[in-house]
């Protein structure tokens, strides 16, 4: 677990299985919920890169309020290269108006924003993003709006736009999609799109996969996800611990 705390999904801020973006809502209070992509494939104009592990991990404080850490694990396949932890960061997110995805009736509003670290190797910075978050769920499908701006961690400025659609919520597997525009100014634009599927097997467990194509400065970039999300409860992990430490010869 203090492993996991220290690796996450892809992007640097937002985080929703299998998706670059998020939704307008928060991990219940005193759950964990952590999303978990143990290895995926990314290939650019640099190469090929596995992407191992990713993980996000969330932590309900209040009715309304979340605690994030994440980053990812990337290791250049193609040419190879040393694993480099990159993308991490610390966040508070917080839902603004509950609406229907916290069962009531409007959208519902939030906004996430933190402090983004370090990579491992390198000489990246600190930087700092700002997003707000509208979702609406009906009963044919879900809609999450992202809008997001940052200064990275190489301090530009940078602004992202996104949207996802998911397929009846009832579902067991509904297909999910996405598509988001970034503008790293004076660096990198990219216009990306994805497509792919959520399994439920219960309210705190899912399985996804998704493949996504992107454009980032007209040069190709594919990608693959698969990966998990699962949830539980702190509680239960600390009445483990003092059970276990009761236990005689345990200690």
């Amino acid at each position: 677990m203090a492993a996991l705390c220290f690796v996450a999904w892809s992007r640097p801020v937002l985080a929703y299985r299998p998706f670059d973006g998020t939704d307008a809502a928060v991990a219940a209070k005193g759950e964990v919920e952590i999303e978990l992509q143990p290895a995926g494939r990314l290939r650019d104009e640099s190469g090929a890169s596995l992407i191992a592990p990713g993980t996000v991990i969330n932590y309900g404080l209040t009715a309304d309020w979340e605690a994030v850490l994440e980053g990812i694990g990337q290791t250049p396949l193609s040419p190879p290269g040393a694993t480099n932890l990159t993308a991490a960061g610390a966040f508070l997110k917080h839902v603004v108006v509950p609406g229907s995805l916290q069962d009531k009736t409007g959208p519902s509003i939030a906004t996430e924003f933190g402090v983004l670290l370090p990579d491992s190797t390198g000489n990246s910075g600190v930087g700092a993003s700002l997003a707000g978050i509208v979702s609406q769920r009906w009963d044919w499908g879900t809609i999450h709006l992202n809008v997001e701006t940052v200064l990275t961690r190489n301090h530009h400025a940078d602004v992202f736009v996104g949207a996802i659609l998911e397929g009846p919520s009832t579902w067991t597997v509904r297909p999910v999609a996405e598509v988001f525009y970034e503008n790293e100014f004076g660096k990198a634009q990219t216009l990306s799109g994805l497509v792919g599927l959520i399994y439920r097997v219960r309210d705190n467990l899912s399985f996804d996969i998704a493949v996504r194509h992107a454009l980032t400065n007209h040069h190709p970039v594919n990608e693959i996800r698969a990966g998990l999300t699962f949830g539980f409860p702190l509680s239960s992990i600390v009445s483990h611990a003092a059970h276990r430490d009761a236990l005689p010869g345990l200690r």
